[in-house]
């Protein structure tokens, strides 16, 4: 790490989340969960295994989805930060998000902000992903309530399927 102040274990890290730039010091173990959660108040991005195996804190980094509870603040330097409070524009839902609550893909919600989030990654990699290909991308998402048809069906209809 470079310029580090010993005496804080700070870095300073520029950064733009949901659009809007954001400059100031991070401690070097803060994770970028913590970071948006605490600092910046947008509570959508949810905490919960904490090992990188449930996906309900997944954000998209310069567009790819990482899991923000192992992702340190400091590796946001200079990228763009997507959260679930970025997605809609001007009062209206993304089409993920408008697809989700279209086929009530979401029953608690807990891991929802998450699976979204990988949704809008893998559509940006893939605009027409099989059922398999969603099935794949999804594994790290853990839903308790049991939501991956509706899920599945939502993602079909953003990609335009006609199954």
């Amino acid at each position: 790490m470079d310029k580090v102040s010993k005496a804080a274990r700070t870095v300073p890290v520029k950064v733009t989340v949901n659009g809007e730039p954001w400059e100031g010091e991070v401690r070097c173990e803060e994770t970028l969960l913590g970071f948006l959660r605490d600092r910046l108040g947008l509570k959508g991005t949810k905490r919960s295994c904490e090992s990188q195996v449930c996906g309900a804190c997944t954000v998209l980094v310069d567009g790819l989805a990482v899991s923000s509870c192992s992702y340190l603040a400091w590796e946001a330097r200079d990228k763009q930060v997507q959260t679930i409070e970025g997605l809609a524009c001007g009062g209206k839902l993304d089409p993920v998000q408008e697809a989700f609550v279209k086929h009530s893909a979401v029953q608690c919600g807990y891991c929802t902000p998450g699976m979204i989030m990988m949704v809008k990654a893998l559509l940006m990699e893939n605009p027409h992903p099989s059922r398999e290909e969603i099935r794949n991308w999804l594994n790290g998402s853990i839903c308790r309530c049991g939501t991956y048809v509706a899920v599945e069906q939502a993602i079909l209809d953003v990609a335009g399927a006609t199954e």
